[in-house]
């Protein structure tokens, strides 16, 4: 079988690209995943027992923000990708499936999320928030709320440990970068459902890195 040798010249490009696309890719996926948190949370009372009085007055920027949850995913899933790729050959299995499973199951709790709030938007825009109805928009919003703001965003502190864990054994962050990965997750973990915006740390870590990959990406 015939192979093609790839010339030197092109070997250096190709390592250059992945960076800035690793960076390129965490810019998007914190702008667009910190607008539609914002947007959300402005809108929804922060007490998931609260009734649905707020859905004919704010229904508009719920969705908007809804509707930036599948390209922030997206984003994200690059993000990984080509982040994994930069670590290279110096990979650890263990942490690497700890950080491939903690950031997919991230996503899929992100997007299950989203999803029941559409649902409870689709149903209950055009009726009033009655009973028995108040019960089933009262679970709706209280499942969601947990799955958002309790799960996800333990797996995104999972994932921010798992990728500050490779970091040391790989050098590709900075030591102060790494300590404030761990302090950022444990409080992730621990702080949940006690801070509200307390889920926009995750995205915030997301953008420090992908500068910090860029910038370094440039100076090189």
């Amino acid at each position: 079988m015939e192979q093609r040798l790839v010339a030197p010249g092109e070997a250096a490009r190709a390592r250059l690209r992945t960076p800035r696309a690793a960076a390129v890719a965490g810019i998007l996926f914190a702008v667009l995943l910190g607008t539609s948190l914002v947007l959300i949370r402005l809108a929804i009372p922060a007490d998931p027992r609260e009734g649905g009085a707020w859905i004919a007055q704010h229904r508009g920027k719920v969705a908007l923000g809804l509707n930036l949850v599948p390209f922030a995913g997206i984003a994200f899933l690059w993000f990984m990708g080509v982040l994994r790729d930069r670590i290279g050959a110096l990979e650890d299995r263990f942490f690497a499936t700890v950080f491939l499973g903690s950031g997919l199951l991230f996503l899929a709790l992100l997007f299950v999320s989203a999803a029941l709030a559409g649902g409870l938007l689709a149903t209950f825009a055009a009726a009033p928030v009655d009973t028995p109805e108040q019960v089933l928009f009262t679970y709706g919003r209280t499942t969601m709320y947990g799955i958002a703001n309790v799960y996800a965003m333990k797996m995104a502190g999972v994932f921010m440990i798992s990728t500050a864990t490779i970091a040391v054994r790989t050098e590709i962050m900075p030591r102060w970068m790494v300590v404030l990965s761990y302090a950022l997750a444990l409080f992730l973990l621990l702080s949940i459902g006690f801070v509200p915006w307390a889920i926009l740390l995750f995205p915030g870590w997301v953008l420090l890195t992908s500068l910090y990959i860029l910038i370094q990406n440039y100076r090189g």
